[in-house]
């Protein structure tokens, strides 16, 4: 498996779905319909997408930052 990071590529938004896809081997499709879906149940979705979207490292910066 892959370090969860946004990637810079086949992202849509902030690239979250296209992470965490990647990290549990799944398609980023897969990924953006599942978390359709369950914006249709209550809960924090949108708010979990935009945390992680603010916490998650971009693919680039987790680079340079494994590069020293």
């Amino acid at each position: 498996m892959s370090a969860l990071v946004r990637p810079t590529h086949g992202r849509m938004i902030g690239g979250v779905c296209a992470g965490l896809a990647r990290r549990f081997g799944t398609s980023a499709t897969t990924m953006r319909v599942i978390f359709l879906i369950s914006c249709l149940l209550p809960g924090p979705q949108f708010l979990l997408y935009i945390a992680l979207w603010i916490l998650l490292p971009s693919e680039e910066k987790a680079a340079a930052r494994t590069a020293w």
